[in-house]
């Protein structure tokens, strides 16, 4: 049996995953926690847990691959092979659990994309990452006020006998919409179940205008776990709706398949630090101005102790192509 790992980290807003996939794709140890603002500490914490998880197994980790929008920061901390953006991680990650699948539906915490795919291969997608209603905030948001855990907002959602018609363009809306809905005496499953539609009905109006979505469809990211969000899915499209094994962690596992296809093509030594390194490290984060010219980028630094292992936002790129300029040297 074999002991090479390949490590997968997808960071995002809200969550940041982890996945070590084995070098025969059969194993796979999956960490799913939230970012709570802090990427960084997320990052350590999840990789933490991963080792935990593993146990006492010996294992060497011969890849490391990054995605998701703090993917460039995980790369740093870790020692990334490739650093990939989520489109590319969550395609092939679909692909190898339904390869023959044609549409991709991904919802996160922040927000949403549909991939479409035509013999494994990428030929059209759209995100949406401005509009709260096309994303899972807006059901933590609506549980939250109806005082439902949002792990039960599914399960409830299914009981509706008849889904109340929620105005589902716009988060402000849809909130005072269900807020009326309440106090005209609907039952809570029904509202529920309308949240559901209303967020697919967002969806579907924003990233699927004018796209053919044609099965088979994989649903994932954290919202597919919300069994109200597949049958609204199914409802609307009048299509069957398939959900991964892991979909929760898909971008993570593509990003570890990306990782195992870059090592075994390139035959180079991964760049992953190591345990000891991560661990037993405190990293952090802090931003600084430079006045250097009217831009005034803001200029993000990530330390490792007291070493500097990177610095971006810099638009001419002085401070991110060098670590050797002074701490508070103003360029």
């Amino acid at each position: 049996m074999t002991n090479n790992y390949y490590l997968g980290v997808d960071i995002g807003s809200v969550s940041s995953n982890f996945v070590l996939l084995s070098e025969d794709q059969k194993d796979v140890y999956k960490v799913y926690l939230r970012t709570q603002g802090n990427p960084v500490k997320a990052i350590k914490n999840g990789f933490l847990d991963l080792m935990q998880l593993v146990g006492s197994k010996e294992l060497i980790i011969k890849g490391v691959g990054a995605t998701g929008s703090g993917r460039h920061l995980a790369g740093v901390i870790l020692g990334a092979d490739i650093i990939k953006n989520e489109i590319t991680a969550h395609a092939i990650a679909a692909a190898s659990s339904t390869p023959e699948v044609r549409t991709v539906i991904e919802i996160g915490g922040q927000d949403s994309k549909i991939i479409l795919l035509k013999d494994q291969i990428v030929y059209d997608f759209a995100m949406n990452t401005v509009c709260a209603a096309g994303t899972g905030s807006f059901l933590d948001q609506q549980a939250s006020r109806l005082n439902i855990d949002i792990k039960d907002f599914g399960n409830i959602a299914v009981k509706g006998t008849h889904a109340v018609r929620i105005a589902g363009r716009c988060g402000v809306f849809a909130e005072s919409d269900m807020i009326h809905k309440q106090q005209m005496g609907y039952p809570t499953a029904d509202i529920l179940m309308g949240l559901c539609e209303a967020l697919a009905r967002n969806y579907l109006a924003n990233l699927g205008k004018g796209k053919k979505i044609a099965e088979p469809i994989v649903f994932q990211g954290g919202v597919a776990a919300n069994i109200g969000m597949k049958k609204a899915f199914e409802k609307l499209l009048n299509m069957k709706i398939n959900i991964p094994e892991n979909f929760e962690v898909m971008g993570a596992l593509g990003a570890a398949l990306l990782a195992k296809e870059t090592q075994q093509f390139s035959k180079k030594p991964s760049l992953f630090k190591g345990s000891e390194y991560i661990l037993n490290g405190e990293f952090y984060s802090a931003g600084q101005e430079c006045l250097g010219c009217s831009n005034n980028c803001e200029v993000v630094k990530i330390k490792r102790n007291q070493e500097v292992l990177a610095y971006w936002g810099d638009r001419c790129q002085k401070w991110s192509n060098s670590l050797q300029i002074v701490e508070d040297e103003v360029c």
